[in-house]
Order: C-alpha cells, then sequence, then structure tokens
C-alpha cells in the first residue's frame, strides 16, 4: 500500500487504523457526558443534564463498533494468537470500560424511565452514580493510555 498521508484506500483498508480512529468517538462523548453530568449535578441546570445524557447514549452506541474492530484487527493484525502484556491489558481495560460506559447510560435511562420523561429527570437520578462515573472516566483513560502505548503514540 502506499505511504501517502492522503491515500483513502490505503487509510480504510489498514487492518488496525479504524479502531484508532473509532475509538476517539465514544472517549469524547462518554468524558464530556460525564463533565455534564457534574455540572448539572453542581449548577441544578436540567439543560446540562439532557446534554449529559444525550452525550452518554451516543458514547454508549459508539463502543460497539469501536470494541468491534479492535476485536477485529487483534484477528487481522495478531491472526487470533494469545494475547499478553500491554496488549492483554488494553483488552482487558477497554472492556471494563465499554461495560462501565453502558451502566453509566443505564443508570441515566433507568432514572429516565422512572419519572417518565427525559427532561426533569436530573432529581430522580441517584447520587452513587457520580462515584460509578468518576471510576469509568479513570478506567477509560487507563484503556486509553494503554492504547497509546500500542499505537506509539506514548513511547
Amino acid at each position: 500500500m502506499s505511504a501517502h498521508p492522503f491515500d483513502i484506500k490505503s487509510a480504510l483498508l489498514a487492518k488496525h487504523a479504524q479502531h484508532v480512529v473509532l475509538i476517539h468517538f465514544p472517549i469524547a462523548l462518554f468524558i464530556t457526558g460525564v463533565a455534564l453530568d457534574y455540572a448539572a449535578q453542581w449548577t441544578k441546570k436540567q439543560a446540562l443534564s439532557v446534554a449529559a445524557y444525550l452525550n452518554l447514549l451516543l458514547a454508549a452506541i459508539a463502543t460497539v463498533p469501536a470494541v468491534a474492530i479492535g476485536l477485529m484487527a487483534w484477528q487481522w493484525t495478531l491472526e487470533g494468537q494469545r494475547l499478553k502484556g500491554t496488549l492483554l491489558l488494553h483488552l482487558i481495560f477497554g472492556l471494563i470500560s465499554t461495560l462501565l460506559v453502558w451502566k453509566v447510560w443505564c443508570i441515566h435511562f433507568l432514572a429516565r424511565r422512572r419519572t417518565g420523561i427525559i427532561e426533569g429527570a436530573e432529581n430522580a437520578l441517584p447520587p452513587y452514580r457520580l462515584i460509578v462515573e468518576l471510576i469509568a472516566v479513570v478506567c477509560v483513560s487507563i484503556t486509553g493510555h494503554l492504547g497509546g502505548f500500542l499505537s506509539g503514540v506514548n513511547v
């Protein structure tokens, strides 16, 4: 394949590039959603709570293709061989992070479902969610840090 920086074919057909590109969407959406939720908790502004919910929803949805393509990259690049070291840690933390992102969204979803509305549901959100969100952000950060080493960014 060509080494030209604007060669679309090599970018789309690279065995690992899609995961490296796609993963930034759920990370950014999730961290933004958590920041908005903390801001909504602090300011009691309903618009921030709605924005947090929507960011968390999109983050959860965006984890599906990111994880799928990461697993595909493992199969293509390493031909499914047993993982070890940093790559194994990245996979473990990635799966835990994905579960936590979905857990955080479920907490928000169930609170809104109990109230029957999207707007005004911030009062039904359990306070423990803030701890779960903080743990999830730390886990996502560790996963990204490990992924940076694998991609050569943090070397």
